[in-house]
């Protein structure tokens, strides 16, 4: 499974944790303005905005897990089983695969407010990329420095969800999901206030009780409602190191374990990498499940205006720093 999220300091930060028991040779990917996106049953996009994310490149196609343009909008995908449901192509409709919905919305548009116009005549159509690639069950979280949305395809229709929380985890849907933090809204970041008796006495016995109650399993729910309050009272310092520090423990603190979940026998569930990118300098940093280092790919120091694209593979192995 996995997470999303937003922050913003002094910038906007936009990234996620990618939970799986296997990994697809991710490489941070660099696609420059004039890289040719072609789509399976919309007009192709020969220029575009540049774009900088987490892919795994199949048949030299960068097919992103998650993504931000040079103007600042970001989009990840996430897993959504069971709840995904991709439709025949229409006639009346622009029709995308999931695997081009990342391209089609970061090459051309710079706002949340454009691209919830784009949705109201798209639909996501059930085209795989290749029998090695078959399409994922995915919704999706779409951001720019003051705005967020969720995007889910279901059996009803395209449904966009107003995403003021700025967080996307998995099932159930985003509905059921933002209307489970009800449930919380008692959780402090202060120590709790006697409202149990007037005929008792309590001892506030430690630091933190004001958020008994806030749930630490690994849950796609429990970690919607964890992320929400750690990314909702997450304070920091403005600079670019306080900030990406400041959202890897957001991300920190709903990641998973080896050992924790175990998907078939032997197989677990990791946190495969972290990611954080500066939406405003196109920077894009990312941590692996064994490399808890911060790297870094920076898309402005690559050729925006080429048609290759650049791809970084993931430095996976541990980076420690001996002191003596």
């Amino acid at each position: 499974m996995c997470t999303g999220a937003n922050y913003t300091t002094r910038d906007h930060y936009f990234g996620r944790n990618l939970d799986l028991e296997f990994s697809y040779n991710e490489t941070v990917t660099v696609t420059p303005r004039n890289f040719p996106f072609e789509f399976r049953k919309a007009d192709p996009l020969p220029t575009h905005h540049a774009i900088i994310g987490m892919a795994t490149i199949a048949d030299g196609y960068p097919l992103y897990y998650d993504a931000t343009n040079e103007k600042g909008l970001s989009m990840a995908g996430l897993n959504f089983p069971e709840n995904a449901d991709y439709k025949p192509e229409a006639a009346d409709k622009t029709n995308i695969t999931p695997f081009e919905f990342i391209p089609w919305i970061l090459g051309q548009f710079e706002t949340v407010d454009e691209v919830k116009t784009a949705l109201q005549t798209m639909s996501l159509v059930d085209i795989s990329f290749s029998e090695s690639f078959p399409l994922s069950p995915l919704h999706w979280i779409i951001s720019d420095r003051t705005a967020s949305i969720t995007v889910e395809s279901v059996k009803e229709g395209l449904k966009v969800y107003d995403n003021p929380i700025g967080v996307l985890t998995n099932n159930p849907t985003f509905d059921i999901q933002s209307f489970n933090l009800n449930n919380f809204m008692h959780l402090s970041k202060n120590p709790p206030e006697k409202h149990f008796s007037d005929a008792l006495e309590f001892d506030v016995y430690s630091r933190g009780m004001g958020a008994i109650g806030l749930p630490g399993d690994l849950s796609s729910a429990s970690r919607f409602v964890k992320a929400a309050f750690t990314k909702m009272n997450s304070v920091s310092g403005d600079s670019e190191s306080e900030s990406i520090s400041q959202f890897f423990q957001i991300l920190g603190s709903v990641a998973q374990q080896r050992g924790c979940v175990e998907v078939s026998p032997g197989k677990f569930e990791i946190t495969i990498y972290s990611s954080c990118c500066n939406t405003d300098k196109g920077i894009y940093y990312y941590t692996t499940y064994e490399n808890s280092q911060v790297s870094g790919v920076d898309m402005h120091k690559e050729d925006l205006d080429g048609k290759e694209l650049a791809a970084y593979p993931l430095i996976k192995g541990q980076q420690i720093h001996l002191q003596n």
